[in-house]
């Protein structure tokens, strides 16, 4: 069992077992979202996950077009999973919310040529 929290605690999300995917990703709005050059999601299959707390959500278009819906603390604001609407069967949970340094590294990059020239290419397995 992996678990997840917000920054002050109050939005936490367990996962049963290992990710199905972790993926890198450099779009824009993963930029926006993070407020970093990047964000990583670990892909737990759905009937795995529970959620606790008291989530605030935000919707929005993917690049390809699909809705993904984003649950974050509305008490410290840090965004801990979303529900990508091509992938109804998984929920993506933000990997540094799970505070583990030996957290499974990436196995996928997407939007690689969005990535900051200055950023090292930490290479998909």
């Amino acid at each position: 069992m992996r678990t997840a929290s917000c920054a002050c605690g109050q939005l936490k999300i367990s996962c049963d077992g290992e990710p199905r995917l972790v993926a890198l990703c450099h779009c824009l709005d993963c930029q926006r979202r993070t407020g970093s050059t990047y964000g990583i999601a670990a892909f737990f299959a759905r009937a795995a996950v529970r959620a606790e707390g008291t989530a605030s959500t935000y919707r929005r278009l993917s690049d390809g077009g699909h809705a993904v819906t984003f649950h974050f603390c509305p008490q410290c604001g840090s965004s801990v999973f979303w529900e990508p609407e091509r992938k109804p069967d998984a929920i993506a949970v933000a990997v540094g919310c799970f505070a583990d340094p030996d957290f499974p590294s990436p196995t996928r990059i997407a939007w690689e040529e969005r990535r900051h020239a200055w950023v090292g290419n930490p290479g998909a397995k």
